[in-house]
């Protein structure tokens, strides 16, 4: 699995304005029904339940919410960068300004884990983070993600 199977181009934006957590849900949410034809309401209610279960918030500025929804064929990822970071009850109390989200189909097991898996290892390297952060290209974002990957894959 690589993140060329998971996210699309036009999964991939920059948010100029999200005040909170549950507003960023929404942008996530807008984001996956333009990119994948997802119920953005369904999105939203999705990553609040799972987000209910414990925050998603990894540290770092870097939050990775998902969730499960039915009807999906295959993961699917949404990539948001924000301007301006958000409280997120992150594990280190630290304001996220990266959010890469991962939906599932509800049957889903191990790719679920596999896909969450590679984004956490990908997002965990602040060199590609501070490259996301100085970009606000969305094309630009989606090539510094997937070409990132390719490489920690060679």
């Amino acid at each position: 699995m690589d993140l060329l199977q998971i996210l699309k181009p036009e999964a991939v934006k920059v948010v100029s304005a999200a005040s909170s957590k549950k507003r960023l849900f929404h942008a996530i949410g807008e984001l996956a029904e333009s990119a994948y034809g997802l119920d953005a309401q369904r999105v939203v209610e999705a990553l609040l339940e799972r987000e209910n279960l414990g925050p998603t918030g990894v540290g770092h500025g870097v939050a990775l919410p998902h969730a499960r929804l039915s009807g999906l064929g295959s993961v699917l990822g949404v990539f948001i960068l924000l301007e301006k970071p958000v409280d997120f009850t992150a594990v280190d109390r630290q304001p996220v300004d990266i959010a890469f989200a991962l939906f599932a189909p509800e049957e889903a097991g191990v790719e679920h884990l596999k896909a969450l898996a590679l984004v956490s290892r990908t997002l965990r390297d602040s060199g590609l983070c501070r490259k996301l952060r100085a970009n606000h290209d969305a094309a630009t974002l989606y090539s510094i993600l997937t070409e990132a990957q390719n490489v920690q894959a060679a």
